[in-house]
């Protein structure tokens, strides 16, 4: 009798996710989804993504989130 080891990919998060949820957070803010009262919590949790993004981001990418902001 021979044992079978599956092995299952370990869930994983890059900082491509993090990026994608700063985006559907200004997406969704633009839109309206968010009522006063989560604005705060909302605002927050998006500058320690942007924090976070920018601190791990490799150093050749280009800043896309600053041209955006200074394009619009």
């Amino acid at each position: 009798m021979s044992e079978e080891v599956e092995t299952q990919a370990q869930p994983e998060i890059t900082l491509g996710d993090f990026i994608m949820v700063v985006k559907l957070i200004d997406i969704c803010s633009k839109r309206g989804a968010f009522e006063g009262a989560e604005l705060k919590d909302v605002g927050i949790l998006r500058g320690r993504l942007a924090d976070f993004i920018e601190a791990n981001k490799p150093a050749d990418e280009p800043e896309s989130e600053s041209e955006e902001e200074t394009s619009s």
